[in-house]
C-alpha cells in the first residue's frame, strides 16, 4: 500500500488549501475511504484491511505530511474506534466496525472535559440508569474532540453510580442517531487546522445498556487501554516526517550558496543534518522494536509506546525548527506559495500535548520503571539495595524489550554495548538511591522522576539502535556502516545525557531542585517577575 498512499498524498492533496480553509475537501475524504485508510487495523471480516501494528505504522509514515488528514484518520482508528476493537464484544464489533472500516461512519474519542484533561479521573459528565434498566441517560460536555463534528460513532466516558453506591467511570458506545448529541462550532487552532475539533454537549442522550463498552465502572481501564495501545503511531509519524523533511531540505542546502559555496559545506549546517538523522534513526528503531513486541508476543508495551511518543514529538519539533533555520527567511513565509515548514511547525506543536502530555507520560514512564524496585525494597528492608538494583535491571530488560535487543550485538559495536550495560547498572542504582531517600513520597518529586524517565528514554533508544545496526551488519545491508555511525553518535550523546542526569540525582543532592522550587514559588506567589528593572524605578 505504501506507494499508492504516498502518491495520493503527494499528488492529490492540497495541504495549503486545507490549512487555509480549515476543512478537508469531500473528494479527499472519498479518496481516503476508497484506499481503505479508515479501516487499516480492523479485521478483514469487518471490511477492514487487518494490518498489524508494524504495517499500520508504516502507512502512518506516508500520511503525516498533511497533519490535518493524518489526525482525522488516526483519531478515527487509533483512539475513536480502538475501544470497540480492543474491548468490544462480538455483537458490538459486528454492528459498528463494518461501516467504520469503510469510512461510511467516522469515530471520535470523548474523554477530555473543560475541567478534566490529563486528570481523566476528574471527569464530570454523568450517565444515569433509567428506571426500567434499559438505557443509560447521558448528560455533560466534552471538549477538544477530534472528528467530533463529523463523527457518527463516539466512545464516551462518563461517571456512573454502581449498585454498591460507589461512583466510577464507565465507557459507552454512542451513536449520533441516539439523539441528544450536540456538536459545537469547529475550533480555530494553531495547527492541524483542517481537522475537525469541537466541543460536544450531551443532553439526555439515551444509550442502550448493550452499548456499555467493557464493564460498568471499568471505563478508566478502557480509556488507558486505548491510549496506551496507540501512542506508538505518533512516534511512527514523526520518524516518517523527519525522514521526508530531510530529503526536502537537503536539496535546498546543496543548491543554496552563501560566501561562494553551498550551505551544505558549512559545519554548523552539517551538524543540523547529523542531529536530525540520529533522531530519525532512533525513533524509527524504537517504534518498530515496540510494534514487533506487540505483534509477536502480544506484550504490554505501554511504556515503550509512551517513550516513542515523547521522543518522537520532541525530535519532530526540533527538526522543524532546524529546517526553518536552514531555510532562513524563506522558511518563515506562510500562506499560498510559501514553503511548508511554517505549517509543519504549527502542526507539530500539538504532538507534545495530545494523547497524554509529555510531562504526564514522563511521570508514567518513570513511576512504572521504579514500581518493581520499590516493591523489592519494601520486601527486603534495609538490605534491599542490591535486590532493588537487580530488579530494576530485569525490569528494564523485560518491560523495555532490552533483553532481546542486547542479544547478538555485533563486535563493531562492542564498546557501545559495554557503555549500555554500564549505564543500565548505574540507572538501577540511581533508582534505588531515589527510593531509599524519598520512599513512597517519590511520587511528589517530579524533577528527579523526570530524570529517571529521560534516562529510560535514552537507554531504550540505544538498545533499539544497537539491535538494528547489528542486524544491518549481519545482513550486509548497503547502508550498514552509515547505521553504525548513527548508532555510535547516538550512544555518545546518550551517555552524556545519562551521566548528567545521574550526577543530578546522586551528587547534586537535590540542591538545584530546591532552588528551582523556591524560585518558582516566589514568582507564582507574587504573580510576576520579581527583580526590578535594571534601569531603575
Amino acid at each position: 500500500m505504501v506507494e499508492p498512499v504516498g502518491k495520493f498524498f503527494e499528488q492529490d492533496i492540497d495541504s495549503t488549501k486545507i490549512d487555509l480553509t480549515g476543512k478537508i475537501p469531500e473528494e479527499t475524504m472519498t479518496g481516503l475511504k476508497e484506499m481503505g485508510l479508515f479501516g487499516l487495523q480492523i479485521p478483514e471480516e469487518y471490511n477492514g484491511l487487518g494490518l498489524n501494528n508494524t504495517s499500520y505504522s508504516r502507512i502512518v509514515e506516508e500520511i503525516v505530511m498533511d497533519a490535518s488528514v493524518a489526525v482525522t484518520l488516526m483519531a478515527h482508528q487509533s483512539i475513536g474506534l480502538k475501544g470497540i476493537l480492543l474491548c468490544g464484544n462480538d455483537a458490538q464489533k459486528e454492528k459498528y466496525l463494518p461501516k467504520l472500516a469503510t469510512g461510511e461512519h467516522v469515530a471520535a474519542f470523548c474523554l477530555t472535559e473543560p475541567g478534566a484533561g490529563s486528570d481523566a479521573a476528574g471527569i464530570q459528565t454523568r450517565a444515569k440508569l433509567s428506571e426500567d434498566g434499559k438505557h443509560w441517560v447521558l448528560n455533560g460536555s466534552k471538549m477538544w474532540i477530534s472528528n467530533g463534528g463529523i463523527a457518527q460513532i463516539f466512545t464516551v466516558f462518563a461517571r456512573t453510580e454502581l449498585p454498591d453506591g460507589t461512583d466510577k467511570i464507565t465507557a459507552f458506545i454512542v451513536d449520533k442517531d441516539f439523539g441528544g448529541v450536540i456538536p459545537g462550532k469547529p475550533e480555530s487552532k494553531l495547527g492541524i487546522r483542517g481537522s475537525n475539533t469541537v466541543q460536544l454537549a450531551f443532553e439526555n442522550c439515551k444509550i442502550p445498556t448493550e452499548n456499555v463498552l467493557g464493564e460498568v465502572g471499568e471505563g478508566f481501564k478502557v480509556a488507558m487501554t486505548i491510549l496506551n495501545n496507540g501512542r506508538f503511531g505518533l512516534g511512527a509519524g514523526t520518524g516518517g516526517a523527519i525522514r521526508k523533511m530531510m530529503g526536502m531540505i537537503s536539496q535546498y542546502a546543496n543548491e543554496r550558496k552563501q560566501f561562494g559555496k553551498p550551505l551544505a559545506d558549512f559545519g554548523l549546517i552539517q551538524q543540523k543534518f547529523t542531529t536530525m538523522a540520529v533522531q530519525a534513526y532512533a525513533i524509527e528503531s524504537m517504534v518498530y522494536a515496540t510494534t514487533a513486541l506487540i505483534d509477536r508476543d502480544g506484550r504490554d508495551a505501554s511504556v515503550e509506546a509512551a517513550i516513542c511518543k515523547i521522543y518522537g514529538s520532541e525530535c519532530m519539533w526540533d527538526a522543524v525548527n532546524e529546517c526553518i533555520q536552514i531555510m532562513g527567511g524563506l522558511g518563515f513565509g506562510a500562506g499560498e506559495g510559501a514553503m511548508p515548514y511554517e505549517r509543519f511547525m504549527r502542526d507539530s506543536r500539538i504532538l507534545l500535548i495530545f494523547e497524554g502530555t509529555n510531562e504526564i507520560l514522563r511521570m508514567y514512564s518513570a513511576l512504572t520503571c521504579i514500581q518493581g524496585p520499590g516493591e523489592a525494597l519494601s520486601a527486603v528492608g534495609k538490605g534491599g539495595m542490591a535486590a532493588g538494583a537487580g530488579y530494576a535491571i530485569n525490569r528494564l530488560k523485560r518491560d523495555f524489550g532490552l533483553g532481546e535487543a542486547l542479544g547478538g550485538i555485533h563486535s563493531e559495536l562492542a564498546a557501545e554495548a559495554k557503555m549500555f550495560a554500564h549505564s543500565t547498572g548505574m540507572f538501577a542504582n540511581a533508582v534505588d538511591d531515589l527510593l531509599m531517600k524519598h520512599k513512597k513520597d517519590i511520587i511528589n518529586h517530579q524533577r528527579p522522576l523526570a530524570r529517571v524517565a529521560n534516562m529510560s528514554i535514552d537507554l531504550y533508544a540505544v538498545a533499539c539502535a544497537l539491535s538494528r545496526a547489528s542486524r544491518a551488519l549481519e545482513n550486509g545491508e548497503e547502508t550498514a556502516q552509515h547505521q553504525v555511525k548513527l548508532t555510535k553518535l547516538l550512544c555518545a550523546q546518550a551517555r552524556e545525557r545519562i551521566n548528567s542526569n545521574l550526577a543530578n540525582i546522586r551528587m547534586n543532592g537535590g540542591k538545584d531542585d530546591k532552588l528551582c522550587e523556591e524560585i518558582s514559588s516566589e514568582i507564582l506567589k507574587a504573580g510576576k517577575y520579581l527583580p526590578p528593572h535594571p534601569i531603575g524605578v
